[in-house]
Order: C-alpha cells, then sequence, then structure tokens
C-alpha cells in the first residue's frame, strides 16, 4: 500500500474553486484548523461549505470571501460567544447564500450520497418554515401513503476531517465524539486527514477496530500537531478562548477584521 502522506498546502490545493467542502468537527470542537487557515492562504473562492453546526471554519471563510454559500444548521460559537458575526454579515449582504438546513437534514444528505440515492426520507420537518424557504420537497411512502420529507443528496468533492492518530495509509482514529466525520470520509470524492500525530499502522492491522476512519476513504494524510487550533481537540487541548473572542472582537470594524486576518492567519507561519 502507497503512503498518502503529503503537505498541508499541496493537499488544500486539491479543493476546487466552486467545490463542495465539508469540514469536520463541530462548533468549536476538532475543527481542521490548520486547513481552514491555508484554504485563505491559498484564496479559494466560491466554496460551498457542508457542516452540521459551524463556527470560527465558517465565519472566517465568509470574512475573507472564500465562501459562497453555506449549507448548515446552525453556525455561531455556542454560548460562549454567540453567532459568527462574518458568516452574518456575508448572508446579509449577499455575498453568501444561507443553504440553511436542520442538522439532521445535513445528515440525511451524506447518508443518501453514501447509499447512492438522490434523497433520503425523513420525518419530523412538517410545520417546520424550512420546507417552503428551502424548497425541501415531500414523497409518499409506497406502503401507506403517509407524506415525508425528502432530503437531496449531499456530495461533497472534498472532506477535511482532523483526528488524533492516523497512519501514513489514513486509517485514522477519533478520540471523543465523531460528529458527522465518518458520514463526511464516506460521502466525499476526496477525503484529506489532518493528524496531530503519524503513528505506527501496526496497531490498525493487529485490531481493525481502532481505526475510526478507514484508508479506503482516504487520499492524503496531513502530519498536523495542534492542527485543530484554534479549535479543541479532545484529549489534547481545548479551545482557544481567548484567539477567538479576539477574532469575534475584531470583527466588529472591518480594518479590524482585516488586519486581524492578516496578521494571524495570512502572515503566519503553518504549522
Amino acid at each position: 500500500m502507497q503512503s498518502k502522506i503529503t503537505t498541508l498546502s499541496e493537499a488544500v490545493a486539491r479543493i476546487p474553486d466552486g467545490g463542495r467542502l465539508a469540514l469536520g468537527g463541530n462548533t468549536i470542537h476538532r475543527g481542521p484548523g490548520a486547513a481552514v487557515h491555508e484554504i485563505v492562504r491559498q484564496g479559494k473562492r466560491g466554496l460551498d461549505v457542508i457542516k452540521t453546526a459551524g463556527s470560527y471554519d465558517i465565519d472566517l471563510l465568509c470574512a475573507t470571501g472564500c465562501a459562497s454559500s453555506v449549507s448548515a444548521g446552525y453556525v455561531g460559537y455556542e454560548t460562549v460567544l454567540g453567532l459568527a458575526p462574518s458568516y452574518r454579515a456575508a448572508v446579509e449582504s449577499g455575498a453568501v447564500v444561507a443553504a440553511e438546513h436542520a442538522c439532521y437534514t445535513v445528515i440525511s444528505g451524506l447518508r443518501a450520497a453514501i447509499q447512492g440515492v438522490p434523497f433520503m426520507p425523513v420525518a419530523g420537518l412538517f410545520g417546520s418554515d424550512l420546507l417552503v424557504a428551502r424548497d425541501f420537497r415531500t414523497v409518499a411512502d409506497p406502503y401507506t401513503g403517509e407524506e415525508v420529507v425528502a432530503i437531496r443528496a449531499i456530495k461533497p468533492d472534498v472532506a477535511i476531517i482532523h483526528v488524533q492518530e492516523a497512519d501514513e495509509f489514513g486509517n485514522a482514529r477519533i478520540v471523543g465524539t465523531l460528529f458527522e466525520d465518518v458520514l463526511m470520509a464516506q460521502a466525499a470524492d476526496v477525503v484529506i486527514l489532518t493528524a496531530e500525530r503519524i503513528v505506527d499502522g501496526s496497531q490498525f492491522e493487529a485490531d481493525p477496530s481502532l481505526a475510526t476512519i478507514s484508508s479506503l476513504y482516504v487520499d492524503a494524510v496531513v502530519e498536523a500537531p495542534h492542527g485543530a487550533w484554534p479549535f479543541g481537540c479532545a484529549g489534547e487541548y481545548e479551545p482557544d478562548l481567548a484567539y477567538l473572542t479576539g477574532f469575534v472582537q475584531a470583527s466588529r470594524d472591518r480594518e479590524s477584521l482585516q488586519a486581524f486576518i492578516r496578521e494571524r492567519v495570512l502572515d503566519a507561519v503553518p504549522a
């Protein structure tokens, strides 16, 4: 089996402008922070960002003009810092399309893509404004005639997932909550892993159950210690609330935000 180890810049270069990009993690936990910063440095454009619940990653991609649409159920910093100001401003200005979802409709769309079907039936959305706002269609159960909501398949062009451990071939172990990362890996055309550390793959050979994500789905592996930062990474480090607070506060003023991004992202040396 051939090694899939590559550099962060080479991995991110595989993301096409205008592509559908799924980002692992959830809110301020285990997002692929290093990869998102590299996306900004490379000046990607027109991305449709997919995530059940995003925060800094989506906020930054909207602030820098990398994202043109966001398919997510929630974008914000939980109760710590509230909603995402750059995402909100981009949506209000029309620069970014808010393709609003419930978190479970994102999950259902990924599952449809994995199973090779055009949509996934979902119960429980009736009474929600989402049906009209997103033009979610309904279909009749052929057995009972009961109407269910049909969520279109969501097939990312690229998924980026940060993990605690990976071997050089792309077998990976996630410690803590998995979120939707496994579904993203199975649904996407190209999967990029950033890993806190590269480990000997013999542990996965001896016990395949240790591999949360199989090498079968993975195209590139990047060794990226502290690669979730400023997100937290279970068992490794907590979210950097000082940095996230600084980013949100800088977002109140365009010049301050541009200076923050220039100093802390664009001019920063990649890990």
